[in-house]
């Protein structure tokens, strides 16, 4: 089976009308699916109601990442407008996309004050060094960036100002992610008190979002089983949490495919974390045994991405599938502003 065959079996057909261009408000009210895999049942209700089908013991862990006001707006010599995503830091350069193709040493221009030249290009990106101290790039993201919103909520009635506060978890502590972790958009302060007052533990990870979560995949991705690098880091309290909920075995919940992929990579085939902070670039597909977590809360992915063949990884693809069509025809929405589902 070649690449275009292996993606189209992540395909599938929805209403553009289904893609949300703005969160559901409150936060809790968005529709959450359950599924029971070992009972095959399916509720339909919504995330505040997801209280009554947590397990009593359970362990329910978040990704605290914050997302960076990533995206600048920059001006070619000719005059023309350049939109970049920041990616990362590295040494002294920026690492970039941008919307269109650039030249190895001219300049864009940030204002009268600012440029950055372009030392670099490697495929895709650009690295850019800036006039000013490396370390000073997220005060100007700050200053001058808007949030990196996903290229499909093309209608959003939100300002950047309500982009800003709603395209960010309520939890959100650690600045880095260029997107956020949308599972976890749909829990309100409300929800996390009535988690709390239930007695169920809750845990927060840290996975900066980037590339390994939303890239387009490729067909080097399935030949060498590697998504793009993503940091991820586990505090010494909460590992010690996690091993010690594992090893009495309570249900470990992971909200969210990054929180997935931190758990799956810090931990060992024991079921034990192991490596607390680092980089993955795991791509979890069918076929992967999972070693940590039991149970998922996610969003609707969007067709042929990893992120849709992690899930089938944990449920099954044609049963994730199903569950898809399930969702359209009762008119879930979907993708990073959209509904989401709870795989027990």
């Amino acid at each position: 089976m070649n690449f275009k065959q292996i993606l189209e079996q992540y395909n599938y057909d929805f209403p553009i009308s289904a893609i949300a261009q703005e969160p559901a408000s409150p936060r809790d009210s968005a529709k959450l699916l359950v599924h029971d895999r070992a009972s095959h049942e399916i509720a339909h209700k919504t995330f505040l109601d997801l209280v009554d089908y947590l397990p009593d013991n359970a362990v329910i862990v978040f990704n605290q990442t914050k997302v960076i006001p990533a995206r600048l707006i920059l001006k070619k010599p000719t005059g023309g407008k350049v939109v970049i995503l920041y990616l990362e830091t590295l040494k002294n350069t920026i690492k970039i996309l941008s919307d269109r193709k650039l030249t190895v040493g001219e300049t864009l221009k940030l204002n009268s004050k600012t440029t950055f030249k372009i030392s670099k290009q490697d495929g895709q990106y650009y690295f850019l060094k800036p006039p000013f101290d490396i370390n000073k790039i997220h005060s100007v993201l700050k200053k001058y960036g808007d949030v990196p919103i996903p290229p499909y909520i093309k209608h959003s009635p939100l300002t950047q100002s309500e982009l800003k506060d709603k395209y960010q978890t309520v939890f959100a502590k650690q600045k880095g992610s260029v997107a956020a972790p949308t599972a976890s958009l749909h829990f309100s302060k409300r929800l996390l008190a009535k988690i709390k007052k239930r007695g169920i533990s809750m845990a927060y990870v840290t996975l900066h979002v980037n590339q390994g979560t939303f890239a387009t995949l490729k067909e080097e991705n399935l030949q060498t089983g590697k998504l793009h690098s993503e940091w991820y880091e586990i505090d010494v309290k909460t590992q010690a949490l996690l091993n010690k909920a594992k090893k009495d075995k309570r249900p470990i919940i992971a909200v969210g495919t990054t929180v997935v992929r931190t758990l799956e990579s810090a931990s060992n085939a024991k079921g034990k974390i192991i490596k607390p902070t680092g980089t993955t670039n795991l791509f979890i597909k069918p076929g992967y045994k999972f070693k940590f977590v039991d149970q998922i809360i996610t969003n609707f992915h969007v067709p042929k991405s990893s992120l849709l063949m992690l899930i089938a990884a944990f449920t099954g693809r044609e049963q994730i599938l199903s569950l898809y069509k399930i969702a359209i025809a009762k008119k879930y929405k979907l993708f990073s502003f959209g509904d989401g589902m709870y795989i027990k």
